[in-house]
Order: C-alpha cells, then sequence, then structure tokens
C-alpha cells in the first residue's frame, strides 16, 4: 500500500479539466494523501482505482481508502497509469465521496505549497480547504462479509472449532437482518437483538458478519418533498369534477394545481396554503398529483430583497485608482495592488466596478473582508450589484448554509465569493480577481495548523491563475507597505494607489484628544470625559448618532481584594478572570473556566472585593445612570453569539432605534451610518502597552478606522480619543489622520531594533503540564536549530552582518539584499506563560535574506516526534506570527 511521491511538482492541469478526461486505457493508479496527520503518513500513497469508479476520481476528490485494518479518508493528488510499487499488492480505493471533486488541481498544489510553507502536514492544509461539514466522520458498521472476507477471517482464527458449528435460528435471522440493509449500525444491531450479544460474536467470529469502518459527510445536502401535477389541467378539473360532496379539499386542490402547475414543496401546501397532508397522499395514489424528492440550497438570504444597483460615476482618485487594476485585468497579468485610501473615499466602489469588469472577461472573483466587517451592509452591497451571482460565507451561518454556499462555487452556480479568511479556498478554476479588504487585519493569520496568512495565499493563487490582487486599506500594515517601495527585498513587489479624499470633498472627522490625567486632576472620575460628556449631550439634543469603543468585553477587566492586592486568577491560565454583570461570573476568555465572585477574600479573607478596569457592560450601565432614557445597543462576542444577532442589532440601530453603539472592535470597521455624528474611544491604551512590537502600530489602526465612522455623508463627524498617554505618536499622528508621519517614525523604529519589515519572523511556542520538560525540550529545539544554521555554512557569511548594524542603507535593502542572516532567541516563556493548565515557552527565530528557514524548522520538528508522541509535548510553528502571546 505504501506508495511514492508523485514526483517534482506538476503543472497545473488544464483549469476545465473533469476526471471523465482521464486516460481510459490501461490500469490507473491514484496518489493519495490519508487523513492521518503524522511524519510517516505525510506523502501520498498508491492505490488501484477500480474501472467502475474512473469516471469520478480526479485530482481532488475525497475517497474512502483502506489503510490498514481502517477505512480512511483521503485526498487524491495525482493519477498515473504508472506505480512504483509491485501493483499486485496494492489495494484498490473502496468510495468515493463527491460526484464532484472538492478540490481541484490548482488547490492541490497550493496544499503543498502551504505544508511546505508553514511546516505542516499536507492533509492538514487540504483538510483547511474544504468547509467543515466536509470534515471526515468514521463510523463502523456491520455487514453480511464476502466470499474473501469470509475465507480470510476463517484463515486467521486459530483453530476455533466453533467455525465448525452449524448455524442456528438466531445467527439466521441476525444475517438476514443485516443482509436485508446493507449495512447496520452497532447501536442499532443491539436494539433490534438485545439479547444475542453471544450469537453476534459467533458470526463475527466466524466470518459470516464482518465489522467494518466507513467515512461519511458530517452534513448532508437538504431535502424536501416537491408536489407537482401529473396530469394535465382539463384532466384535473375533470376528475375533481367528478370527486362527491365530501371531497371538497381535494377538489380545490386539484382546481389549484390546474392554475399554478409549477413544483411546490410539500410544506408550503401543508402549512400557508393549509391542505391536509392526507389529502395530498390521496391525490398522489391515484396517480394525478407526484411527490418527488429534490435537493435545494439553503439560502440564509433568502428572505431578503436586494435593490438592485448600478455603478456610480467614479471620482478622478478613484478613476486613478481603478485605471491600473482594469488594465491588468485586461492584460490578465498577474499583479498585486495596495490601495490606500482614507475611511470613506470610495474604495468599495472601485471593488464592484473591477469586479464587473473581471466578470465580463468570463472569470471569477473572491473578496476577502475581516469576520467583523462582513456586516449586512457589506453583503447587501455586493448582493445589490451581483444578486445571486454571489456566494457569501462566514462563520454566522450555520454549518449547512455554509456547505450550500461552498456547493454552489464548485458547482459554477456562483461567480463571486465574498467571505472571511477561509474564503481565500473557494475552488473557481478561472480566478481573475481577488480583493482583500482591511488587508491590515490581524484576523487573516488563522491561529490553528496551518498558520497561514490568506494575504500571502491570495498572492499564490492569483500567481496560479495570472489573476490580479488588490489589498485595500486607511491604515495598511507596515510589511505591505514597505513592498511598495522595494523594502521586501526578493518578493514579489506590490505597486501602490493612493486614495486621499473622502468622496464628494467630504471633510475627515475633527479628533479632540483627552488626556485622562489631566481629567483626574480636574475631580472627574467618570469613565467619560467632560468633553464626550457634553458631546454626547449635544448628540441626543439633535437626534444623531453615537458609536462608542472599548476593546474590552466583561464588566470589569479583574476583581481585587483592597486590603491585600490579591487578584483572582484563572486556577488553570496565568491571567486574570473577567467579571460579567449578567451572568454574575466570572469568566476566563483563554479556556472558559467560570465561578460566581468570593464574598470574601480567598487570601486574607477580607470582605473589601471590588471591580477593577473597565468593559462593555460596565460602559453600558454608566450611560445608563448619566443618560437616563438613553437607548444603547452593545455589540461583543457576549451579544452577538446567537445566530442573526449581529444583523438584528445593525438594522435596529440603522432605523435610529438607539442613540448609542457601545462594542469592541467589531464597531470600528465596515459600518456606515448617516446619523454617526459622534466616535467615542474610551482607553486607546488597551492594545498600546501589549508585550507585542507591533503595538503601536494597531493601535494607529484602531483609532484610524473608528474615527472614520463619522461623518461619512452630510453631516460633520467628531471624534474624542481618551487616553493616559496623550503624547505617545501612535495616537498623535492618528489624531491628525497621518499614516506617513506615523510610518516614518514606525519605520525607523523597526528599523532599529530588526523588527519586520527589516527581517522575518518565526514563533515557535512548547507547551506542556510539566514546566520541566517544556523548558528540557525548549532548549534542546533551540540548540539544534542553531546548530542546523551552523552546518549551512551561511553562519560565517552572516557573521559580519549581524542584525541592526549597516545602517540605514543595508536596512532599506530588505530581506534579501543583505547577506542571509538567522538567528535564535530564547527559549523564554511565553507572555502568558499557562494556558489551559499547559506551561508554555518559545523561541523567536529572525532571519533575512536567501534562508530556507522552513526546511531547517521542519527537519528540526521531526527530530522531537517521539517525544510528542510518548509525551504528548506541543510544539506550534508560527512563521510570520501576528499574535506573540
Amino acid at each position: 500500500m505504501r506508495g511514492e511521491e508523485s514526483g517534482a511538482a506538476s503543472p497545473l492541469f488544464e483549469q476545465d479539466q473533469l476526471p471523465l478526461d482521464m486516460p481510459s486505457d490501461g490500469r490507473l493508479f491514484a496518489q493519495v494523501i490519508v487523513d492521518v496527520p503524522a511524519k510517516q503518513t505525510n506523502r501520498p500513497f498508491d492505490y488501484i482505482v477500480p474501472d467502475e469508479l474512473r469516471a469520478w476520481v480526479g485530482v481532488g476528490s475525497r475517497v474512502g481508502v483502506p489503510f490498514g485494518p481502517r477505512t480512511l479518508q483521503g485526498f487524491v493528488v495525482g493519477l498515473s497509469e504508472r506505480t512504483g510499487m509491485d501493483a499486485g499488492k496494492l489495494k484498490p480505493i473502496e468510495q468515493v465521496l463527491d460526484l464532484v471533486p472538492p478540490l481541484n488541481p490548482e488547490l492541490v498544489e497550493l496544499a503543498r505549497w502551504m505544508s511546505r510553507t508553514y511546516v505542516c502536514h499536507e492533509i492538514t492544509a487540504l483538510q483547511a480547504m474544504i468547509p467543515g461539514a466536509l470534515k471526515a466522520k468514521y463510523e463502523k458498521v456491520i455487514a453480511v462479509a464476502g466470499e474473501r472476507d469470509r475465507s480470510a477471517t476463517a484463515n486467521a482464527a486459530a483453530g476455533g472449532q466453533e467455525l465448525l458449528l452449524a448455524s442456528t435460528p438466531e445467527e439466521e435471522e441476525i444475517v438476514a437482518f443485516v443482509r436485508s440493509r446493507g449495512t447496520v449500525t452497532p447501536e442499532a444491531m443491539l436494539r433490534r437483538f438485545p439479547e444475542s450479544g453471544q450469537a453476534l460474536k459467533r458470526l463475527l467470529l466466524r466470518g459470516e458478519l464482518v465489522e467494518i469502518q466507513t467515512v461519511k459527510d458530517r452534513l448532508q445536502t437538504k431535502k424536501v418533498q416537491m408536489v407537482e401535477p401529473a396530469a394535465g389541467a382539463d384532466a384535473l378539473i375533470e376528475y375533481g369534477d367528478k370527486l362527491p360532496a365530501n371531497a371538497a379539499r381535494q377538489r380545490e386542490l386539484l382546481r389549484f394545481f390546474a392554475d399554478n402547475p409549477a413544483p411546490l414543496p410539500l410544506a408550503e401546501l401543508t402549512g400557508k396554503l393549509n391542505f391536509g397532508a392526507g389529502t395530498v397522499r390521496s391525490l398522489a395514489t391515484k396517480g394525478l398529483l407526484a411527490v418527488r424528492e429534490r435537493e435545494v440550497f439553503r439560502d440564509p438570504y433568502a428572505d431578503r430583497d436586494f435593490v438592485r444597483t448600478k455603478p456610480l460615476p467614479l471620482t478622478d482618485q478613484q478613476q486613478a485608482a481603478f485605471g491600473p487594476i482594469a488594465e491588468s485585468l485586461c492584460r490578465r497579468e498577474h499583479r498585486v495592488f495596495l490601495l490606500h485610501g482614507v475611511t470613506g473615499s470610495g474604495k468599495t466602489e472601485v471593488y464592484l466596478q473591477a469586479i464587473q469588469q473581471c466578470l465580463d472577461q468570463g472569470r471569477e472573483a473572491i473578496v476577502l473582508v475581516p469576520e467583523i466587517s462582513l456586516t449586512p451592509q457589506m453583503v447587501e452591497r455586493f448582493k445589490g450589484r451581483f444578486g445571486d451571482a454571489v456566494a457569501v460565507m462566514h462563520s454566522r451561518l450555520s454549518q449547512g448554509e455554509r456547505y450550500d454556499e461552498w456547493r454552489k462555487i464548485g458547482l459554477k452556480r456562483v461567480r463571486v465569493v465574498i467571505g472571511a479568511r477561509s474564503a481565500i479556498f473557494a475552488p473557481f478554476t478561472r480566478i481573475g480577481l481577488i480583493i482583500i479588504d482591511e488587508e491590515h487585519e490581524a484576523s487573516y493569520k488563522q491561529e490553528e495548523s496551518p498558520k497561514y496568512h490568506a494575504r500571502d495565499v491570495a498572492v499564490q493563487r492569483a500567481l496560479r491563475h495570472g489573476a490580479v490582487v488588490v489589498l485595500g486599506s486607511a491604515t495598511p500594515s507596515l510589511e505591505s507597505y514597505a513592498r511598495t517601495a522595494g523594502d521586501a527585498g526578493g518578493d514579489s513587489p506590490f505597486h501602490l494607489l493612493t486614495m486621499s479624499d473622502r468622496v464628494e470633498g467630504r471633510p475627515l472627522p475633527t479628533v479632540h484628544i483627552v488626556d485622562l490625567r489631566e481629567e483626574l486632576k480636574a475631580g472627574n472620575r467618570s469613565m467619560f470625559s467632560r468633553g464626550l460628556y457634553q458631546a454626547i449631550s449635544q448628540r441626543l439634543e439633535r437626534g444623531e448618532q453615537t458609536v462608542l469603543l472599548l476593546n474590552r468585553r466583561g464588566y470589569s477587566t479583574f476583581v481585587m481584594c483592597r486590603t491585600c492586592g490579591y487578584v483572582v486568577q484563572c486556577p488553570h491560565c496565568d491571567i486574570s478572570l473577567t467579571y460579567h454583570q449578567v451572568s454574575r461570573a466570572m469568566r476566563c476568555h483563554y479556556c472558559g473556566y467560570s465561578q460566581g465572585v468570593p464574598n470574601v477574600c480567598p487570601s486574607c479573607e477580607s470582605e473589601h472585593i471590588r471591580y477593577f478596569g473597565t468593559g462593555t457592560q460596565r460602559v453600558e450601565e454608566e450611560l445608563a445612570k448619566l443618560f437616563p432614557g438613553i437607548r444603547v445597543i452593545r455589540m461583543d462576542v457576549d451579544t452577538t453569539s446567537e445566530k442573526g444577532a449581529h444583523e438584528r442589532l445593525l438594522a435596529r440601530f440603522r432605523a435610529k432605534q438607539a442613540d448609542v453603539l457601545l462594542g469592541t472592535q467589531m464597531v470600528a470597521k465596515g459600518l456606515d451610518f448617516p446619523d454617526v455624528t459622534l466616535v467615542g474611544v474610551i482607553a486607546a491604551d488597551t492594545v498600546l502597552h501589549l508585550p507585542d512590537f507591533r503595538a503601536a502600530e494597531k493601535t494607529f489602526q484602531l483609532l484610524t478606522q473608528v474615527a472614520g465612522r463619522a461623518g461619512r455623508h452630510q453631516l460633520p463627524g467628531e471624534v474624542y480619543i481618551q487616553t493616559y498617554t496623550p503624547d505617545h505618536y501612535s495616537i498623535e499622528h492618528a489624531s491628525r489622520h497621518d499614516f506617513a508621519s506615523f510610518l516614518d517614525i514606525e519605520l525607523k523604529t523597526r528599523r532599529d531594533r530588526g523588527y519586520p519589515p527589516y527581517c522575518k519572523l518565526v514563533l515557535v511556542t512548547f507547551a506542556h503540564e510539566q514546566a520541566a520538560l517544556v523548558i528540557r525540550a525548549a532548549e534542546s529545539f533551540a540548540a539544534r536549530l542553531r546548530e542546523r544554521w551552523k552546518r549551512t555554512g551561511a553562519a560565517r557569511a552572516a557573521s559580519s552582518d549581524r542584525l541592526g548594524l549597516g545602517g540605514a542603507s543595508a536596512a532599506a535593502s530588505g530581506t534579501s539584499g543583505a547577506a542571509p542572516y538567522f538567528e535564535v532567541f530564547g527559549p523564554v516563556a511565553s507572555p502568558i506563560p499557562r494556558i489551559k493548565d499547559r506551561y508554555r515557552f518559545q523561541c523567536m527565530i529572525k532571519y533575512r535574506g536567501d534562508v530556507d528557514v522552513s526546511s531547517m524548522l521542519a527537519e528540526t520538528v521531526s527530530a522531537f516526534d517521539e517525544t510528542v508522541r510518548r509525551e504528548k509535548l506541543a510544539i506550534s510553528v508560527d512563521v510570520n506570527p501576528q499574535v506573540l502571546m
């Protein structure tokens, strides 16, 4: 069964090639990656493609294959008429799980690239590309054995005399039951024959029955019963007229279908139209109506009517940005554009018109937006322009809805996909355009394996398709911006497009920085500064709306004893618990642990337990006290966890059923309300002081984005930023909407300290229940990696080029202009040293230039496979990390 690698990376298959196009003469072999994420199975295995399955097996197919004693899901990654193995020993594919392969050859090639780049197993990359509904579900069933299975079982038995015993009536009944159903689960068997355990064991031992493992999807397609006329209108009326008087409902139903011959769901007939199911069945028995089961797509927007929109005239700046994108689309050339446009500059209209040009060429488009920005308003813009040609994929849909939206893509029912990070894997075959809105967002980086960044994957997909990538943001990431200036070294350059003015010349909002230290000196102990308080009062008087941002959910950030200073901690993580007023409980936002608030201090037994810090629940309570009758909508993880809650809350705010929209980061992006004229940032320092070299950048981005929610239409906007560090350059420049000045300072800081974009990073994190073991493993890993670098011979060339030396000219040459550099820092305890009872240590790797860091990491990680397996040690490799906690 063991197969060889399918060789060098193969060229892209013909994009529209179907399994039916595969060669039909001679024996066909499939190279399959099986669903076992381990070093030993991280390569293809060869299987025979049975003749009856040839028409359905293609590159990208999910198949069920025998692997040892089990049947496992696998992905076909290659097809060939030759094999390097003994063909007589190969096993056949047992089942094909999809009529249409869920992945195409390009995505299979992409998975190989992800496996190499992000140091993960290839099956992990393949699994990341399909929706959760298609993740394998393994089920054991009992079946009647074939002759081969029966003889194999008999030969394997060690002389058991009971094999020779004749079947009993009880056993014959069991075999007949299984044969009539094909397969039966063990649970169903025990329910049907609760007293026949011994008989069932004898049948399994003799080989009359076998226990097999099958592969199933976690979710099935949705099917409904449809009712339609089985005769013409005249025949229905004629038969109805002959019915007796007591069959009035049957007569009405026949006349209904005579006038409305289109099929209708049975549920609609029995529900809205109030016809009984018995009436339908009776007429179906007589051959006048037909009841058929049909597959339908779950449509999360079936009850929504989207008003169709037309392209708007572009401003001069929009046209200047659209022109190069349109030109590259016409030439079908791969280019990456960074569209830097201030909030309200009309980036979305540029996206929409670029998509239209892509569709006019017969190609397809993918639009990525951060999960929290994928608002109903955003969906409405795309559905309004492109109608049913748009599929929407995000986590607020049910699993079934996401599955059906994804199937529409594979069946070519849609040509545009808008969604969060994982939508980058949409199985399109003619991609012409990929748009990533708010490209700076950290949520585009997946925090579980494979730890890919959607921006990098998008560039790879576009490269394979000759497609255009547009990265849009009012606050681009420093890594992306540096690539427009050539600071990315050998990476493909980005082309900068700028839109510095709002549409119709609307001014950016006026921003006030409030020093909370001065507020305290003036005797104001409220969470609202005097200026913000007055501004909210004015909006209430004028009937305008306010958005308030606080990047903390809950009521208070921690609970502390004022006598001894004891802070209530999570017993499983080294982090304080957050108090939630609604549930009156303290919760850990890392592991989910929850407990009630103690009446006395667990340390000194003092009764002076107090809540410190401010969360969204506490701000909501304070607003109600200060402004009686104020209507507040709070949006955070706690209030939007229920399906549809996000959309309902925003619809209420749009309908002016609330005066204030209060929330965490989800209110900072993607919202556009004409009556919002005030934005207040309760505490601008929440991100600034985190142990993260991107803290200043994230602060600038968040403040700029949330400020952009104000004054987007006719009414002017105003912003209040409350902070204890008003002189910090990120806050100062955000208040002036001055990206260029912030960029100059931040790039100099990064260059001096040796951080991206002037080098690249890898974070390796180790976790285990025993601190001593995790420390030993981390130290051993770091030593091996340093030794591996020395063996490359590049260390000598890099010895004179230590990071931070060589001046600005060396740094400006980017990651590949200078001599290769590689250094391992640590191991040290992670900023949060314990989560879910596992101690955490980490190593940071900095490198630049021509360094094959992925190969070195893969080799070093593989050296710890036995420790990982034996000790349950967790090793996580994060290439280009966004979170360092």
